[in-house]
C-alpha cells in the first residue's frame, strides 16, 4: 500500500499499510483528545520514535516517561491517555496487533 497523509487538527497520521501508521502530535497543540482519557477500538503496539517529555499513563496507574524505541502494547478499550511534553511527539502504531 502507498503512503498516505491524513491530517487531523490534533495530530497527523502518514499510513505505511492499512493497519501501519506513523503519527505526529505537534508540540503546539494546546488541546487535544488524545490528553484526555480515552479507549482505542483496536489492540495496538506503538513504537514511540520521537519523543522530548512526553507520558503515557493508563488506568489507575502512574504516568510512565516515553523514550525513543519504547514498545507499548495497548489492549483495545484499556483507558489510557498521553500527557503532553516539549517537543513533538512520534510514534509508529500498528493496529491489531496480537501481543
Amino acid at each position: 500500500m502507498k503512503s498516505q497523509a491524513k491530517t487531523q487538527t490534533e495530530y497527523k497520521d502518514n499510513y505505511i499499510t492499512e493497519d501501519v501508521f506513523v503519527r505526529t502530535i505537534s508540540k503546539d497543540v494546546t488541546t487535544s483528545n488524545e490528553y484526555t482519557w480515552h479507549r482505542d477500538s483496536n489492540d495496538r503496539s506503538v513504537e514511540v520514535v520521537e519523543s522530548n517529555g512526553w507520558k503515557l499513563q493508563f488506568d489507575n496507574e502512574l504516568p510512565r516517561l516515553l523514550c525513543e524505541g519504547d514498545l507499548i502494547y495497548i489492549k483495545k478499550k484499556h483507558f489510557h491517555r498521553i500527557i503532553k511534553g516539549e517537543g513533538d511527539l512520534v510514534v509508529k502504531i500498528t493496529e491489531n496487533d496480537t501481543f
